[in-house]
C-alpha cells in the first residue's frame, strides 16, 4: 500500500489487490492516514488516483479471516470513495471508472459473486459508479442492498410477490458517497424501507443509512427502517455461515413484524 502511494504521487494509477478483506487491516494506517488525506493535506496539489480492490463478504465456505465485511471502516473515513458491484457488468464498468478517477477508491468485491456470469460486449458502460440503481420496481417496500446482498434482495422480492407484496429493490452500488436522491425517491413512494448487509448490525453500515434516511424523510415513513444483517459475533465457521447470513426468510420475517394498518 505504501508503494502504491509513492507510485500515485509520481503520476501512476496503481491498482492494489488485497486478496481478502481481513488481509487489508495491516494497510489500514496507510489508507486512513495517507491515502484518504493527501489531497486535503496538500490543498489539492497531490492527488492519489489509487484503486484498492478488497474481496469481501462470506457465503463461500471460507474461514473467519476470509469472510469479513468491513465496509463500515472505510465509509467512515472521509476522503475515500467506497463502491461495491453486484454483477459482472457493473464490476467491469465501475472498475474502469474507479481507475480513471483522480481520487482514491475502495473497490469492494463480493467474493460470492465471483462465479456470476453474463454475456457482455466490451466495452460495458453502466450507470455512474456513485449512483444507486433500482433493479426491481415495487410499491410496498424498498429493500436496500449492495454487493452480495442484491441477489438475496431480489430472491426475497420474488417470494414476496407470490404473497401479494410488491418489493422494490435498490442496488446502492456506491456506499460513499451515498445516492440520497434515488433512495429517498423510493422511500417516499413505498414509505417502508429495510437495509440488508452481511456485516454485524451494531455500528454497521445499515445504521448510518437508517439514520440518514430518517433525518431526511421522517414524515414519509409509515414504519421504522429495519436492518437485516449478520449477527453481532465474529464470522462463524463454514458449517454455521448459513445461519449467520441474511436470507429471504429472515428478511420476510422482519418485514412481517411491521404494523401494516
Amino acid at each position: 500500500m505504501g508503494t502504491a502511494i509513492g507510485m500515485a504521487m509520481y503520476g501512476m494509477r496503481p491498482v492494489v489487490e488485497m486478496q481478502f478483506d481481513a488481509f487489508s487491516y495491516p494497510a489500514f494506517q496507510q489508507i486512513v492516514s495517507h491515502v484518504a488525506k493527501m489531497r486535503n493535506r496538500t490543498r489539492g496539489k497531490i492527488q492519489l488516483p489509487i484503486v484498492i480492490r478488497i474481496p469481501y463478504s462470506g457465503d463461500i465456505g471460507g474461514v473467519e479471516h476470509h469472510s469479513d465485511s468491513s465496509e463500515a471502516y472505510w465509509t467512515s473515513t472521509p476522503g475515500l470513495t467506497v463502491v461495491s458491484p453486484s454483477n459482472p457488468a457493473d464490476a467491469y464498468s465501475m472498475l474502469r471508472e474507479a481507475i480513471a478517477s483522480d481520487d482514491p477508491v475502495i473497490f469492494m468485491e463480493p467474493k460470492s459473486r465471483y462465479w456470476s456470469k453474463a454475456e457482455l460486449s466490451l466495452p460495458v458502460q453502466t450507470a455512474p459508479m456513485t449512483s444507486a440503481v433500482v433493479v426491481r420496481e415495487g410499491t410496498d417496500v424498498t429493500l436496500l442492498a449492495y454487493g452480495p446482498t442484491v441477489k438475496t434482495a431480489l430472491a426475497t422480492a420474488d417470494l414476496a410477490a407470490a404473497e401479494g407484496l410488491s418489493i422494490e429493490v435498490i442496488d446502492l452500488r456506491s456506499l460513499s458517497p451515498f445516492d440520497d436522491a434515488t433512495v429517498s425517491a423510493s422511500l417516499r413512494k413505498t414509505s417502508r424501507v429495510a437495509v440488508i448487509h452481511e456485516a454485524a448490525q451494531f455500528g454497521g453500515y445499515g445504521a448510518e443509512v437508517a439514520a440518514r434516511l430518517t433525518e431526511r424523510n421522517f414524515f414519509y415513513l409509515a414504519a421504522p427502517i429495519l436492518r437485516i444483517t449478520g449477527f453481532d459475533i465474529p464470522y462463524p465457521s463454514p458449517k454455521l455461515e448459513e445461519y449467520f447470513l441474511p436470507t429471504p426468510d429472515r428478511i420476510l420475517a422482519a418485514i412481517s413484524r411491521w404494523e401494516w394498518n
